[in-house]
């Protein structure tokens, strides 16, 4: 199933300082590229798009 993670279009350069994101049974799952082994960060699909509109808003 890791081939199902895409990696943040902000990682330069194949750095591994970023994160990995997939979607699992409408879930959206986060986790750090250093440390896939320790699990990852699950929220629903619109707790996830309201993240990402926070980060682009630059409320964060």
């Amino acid at each position: 199933m890791t081939s199902d993670w895409v990696k943040s279009t902000f990682s330069k350069g194949g750095a591994d300082n970023c994160v990995e994101c997939r979607s699992f049974l409408g879930r959206a799952l986060v986790r750090d590229t250093q440390n896939r082994n320790l699990g990852h960060l699950s929220s629903s699909s619109g707790e996830w798009v309201a993240f990402l509109a926070a980060l682009r808003g630059g409320r964060w």
